[in-house]
């Protein structure tokens, strides 16, 4: 079984993100949407409201399992048998941090591969950080964000 694990933090999660995840569900079996929890790190939403967005976004898609975790997303993968890892990217500054953190996860734990799916230009101006400062910043976050969220 071909199972792959999406992480992120998805604080909030955008339409770039989605727009991944589907696009990667023909490539595998199961796909876990996956938020790692970072204790050092402080979020806009609580990992309860992450994880229910995840769910309402996904809740069609049933190669598609929503977990959360801590510690090290190449130790997750080997504890739950995944032996890819789906990343996106918008541009060439993502390409050079995830070449070199997947090369590091292939260190950390055999047979771990990373996928890369290429953002779709209408995407690829998407973050949650940007998306984060419009929301603290009181702005219309919508035409980023999925459908199913509201903020």
């Amino acid at each position: 079984m071909k199972i792959a694990v999406f992480p992120g933090s998805f604080d909030p999660i955008t339409s770039g993100h989605v727009d991944i995840v589907k696009r990667a569900i023909p490539l595998f079996d199961e796909i876990v949407v996956a938020i790692g929890e970072n204790t050092q790190k402080t979020y806009l939403y609580s990992l309860d409201q992450r994880l229910t967005w995840l769910r309402k976004v996904f809740r069609d898609e049933p190669t598609i399992r929503i977990d959360h975790y801590e510690g090290l997303t190449a130790h997750y993968c080997r504890d739950i048998n995944a032996h890819y890892m789906i990343r996106g990217l918008r541009n060439a500054s993502d390409f050079d941090y995830e070449k070199t953190i997947s090369q590091l996860n292939s260190i950390v734990v055999d047979n771990l591969e990373t996928v890369f799916l290429i953002s779709r230009p209408s995407f690829s101006h998407i973050s949650s950080t940007i998306v984060r400062e419009i929301i603290k910043g009181e702005g219309d976050a919508s035409p980023f964000l999925p459908p199913e969220i509201q903020v």
